[in-house]
């Protein structure tokens, strides 16, 4: 039998994402939006001139399970690169396809229920796809 979908630790994560407002004065900006389910994230970003993440807002229309992804992906964003992130997000689709192991970031395991349901897995990917596009449409280096 499956664990259940929604437990202590991923509410808890899901409740944490209000410490991260939005930041209009950031460098990189993104809107980005799960088209099965309906999500939405709107995430602000800063990053050095390295292109590594220095700070993040966001405001997130979410599911408990995309809340709690947005909340992981603030709080072990800094000092990574768009590739970092991009390499992450991408071990997470594998993850989810069964191809790959629990991705590398902190804290993912949490969300290993999503598994059993794909509808579920566009919104614990918005984060991640959103702060790809922010960095990417403004230019910022690897």
């Amino acid at each position: 039998m499956s664990a259940p979908l929604y437990n202590r630790d991923i509410l808890a994560l899901a409740v944490a994402t209000s410490e991260h407002l939005p930041n209009p004065d950031a460098r990189y900006h993104a809107t980005a939006r799960a088209p099965l389910c309906g999500s939405r994230i709107l995430l602000d970003l800063d990053a050095d001139d390295g292109g590594r993440v220095t700070g993040i807002g966001m405001h997130v229309e979410a599911c408990a399970l995309g809340q709690a992804a947005a909340t992981l992906l603030a709080r072990h964003v800094k000092g990574r690169s768009r590739d970092e992130i991009r390499k992450a997000r991408d071990a997470i689709v594998g993850w989810f396809g069964g191809t790959g192991d629990v991705p590398d970031w902190p804290g993912f395991a949490l969300l290993a229920p999503a598994r059993d349901y794909p509808a579920r897995q566009g919104a614990i990917l918005l984060p991640f796809e959103a702060a790809i596009l922010a960095l990417e449409k403004q230019g910022a280096r690897v």
